[in-house]
């Protein structure tokens, strides 16, 4: 149990330490121009916190964690929470565009 906790922390601390290297150019010009709706960057940083959950929910499935009914219904929840975090996502860029 102790060795699945310190793995779960290594992977975390180098999902965070690796993250600069993750992010695409058009982000890092986007951020650096200051080009970036501070409430886009917010839900943009919600998104892909879900799908890392989604991710590791999978992950905890294929590992015999979560049992098929369990991570079904984990798995619709958290998909449920993705697509409206992406609606929101669609309506404020929309609502930028349509400000410029």
């Amino acid at each position: 149990m102790e060795i699945v906790i310190a793995l779960v922390i290594v992977a975390i601390v180098a999902w965070f330490v690796t993250g600069p290297l993750r992010r695409s150019r058009s982000q890092t010009e986007a951020a650096d121009a200051g080009l970036e709706d501070p409430a886009i960057a917010e839900i943009e940083a919600r998104k892909e916190a879900k799908y890392r959950e989604i991710r590791d929910a999978e992950l905890d499935r294929q590992q015999g964690k979560l049992s098929e009914a369990d991570w079904r219904r984990q798995d619709a929840e958290l998909r449920r929470e993705a697509i409206e975090i992406l609606k929101r996502l669609d309506r404020l860029r929309g609502q930028r565009s349509a400000d410029n």
